[in-house]
């Protein structure tokens, strides 16, 4: 299969968030654009703006793996991935695809952690089960291991990215992405959103207890004046 990369985090996106924000999936197009950049769960980190998210969004309406929606007493439009039906996969194996779409050629202990949030796998032998079955139906492929690892990377087979030579790798090592900057600045926005909240809420707070020290004082300068009568 030959999907794009801007295709591949799209799709990957919609899996995910399926099962990770239900109340929230469908996706409207900024929150897949803000899902498909943000730094955790990433690997590359991208920037991607709404055109090319509307273009990948058009290319898999087109092979009949997106629908566009409407969400409930919402005129935006809003955005759902078909593979269940499409390719009549089970939650196991779409929580597998989902996260070597967002983070690429991963080992099974990585995919197991990875997917917990998706898809609780009881062991690594059921991992390997469930990568085998996609194998059979050639949506994933084993791919050897990378130097300063043991286990062997699956990657999948949806995309048109060149085969990895895993001996020209440097040795594995563990790293966290830097945040894009559309998503670090998503993120700056809603610091300074509920930071405004939270001012809102002291002031109001603040008037009240100012309100019902004037409704004391009136209440003690009456009590005296009928106590003084």
């Amino acid at each position: 299969m030959d999907l794009t990369a801007q295709e591949q985090r799209v799709l990957g996106c919609l899996l995910e968030k399926q099962r990770t924000t239900p109340d929230q999936y469908p996706l409207t197009l900024n929150s897949l654009r803000l899902a498909c950049n943000q730094s955790t769960n990433r690997d590359p980190v991208v920037d991607y703006d709404e055109e090319q998210i509307r273009t990948a969004l058009e290319r898999l309406r087109r092979r009949r793996w997106v629908r566009f929606t409407s969400g409930h007493g919402s005129r935006a439009a809003k955005y759902r991935h078909l593979l269940a039906e499409e390719l009549a996969i089970a939650p196991g194996e779409q929580a597998l695809l989902a996260v070597l779409l967002l983070r690429g050629p991963q080992t099974p202990g990585e995919l197991k952690t990875r997917s917990e949030r998706l898809a609780g796998f009881a062991d690594l032998a059921v991992v390997g089960e469930t990568l085998e079955q996609l194998a059979a139906r050639g949506l994933v492929r084993g791919i050897g291991r990378r130097p300063g690892q043991k286990e062997e990377r699956w990657q999948h087979m949806l995309g048109d990215d060149e085969p990895l030579d895993l001996a020209a790798l440097p040795p594995y090592q563990e790293r966290t992405p830097e945040p894009s900057a559309a998503y670090a600045a998503a993120e700056a926005d809603a610091e300074v959103s509920r930071a405004g909240s939270l001012a809102g809420r002291i002031a109001a707070v603040e008037a009240q207890v100012r309100e019902l020290r004037g409704d004391l004082d009136t209440l003690l300068a009456r009590l005296e004046r009928d106590g003084g009568a």
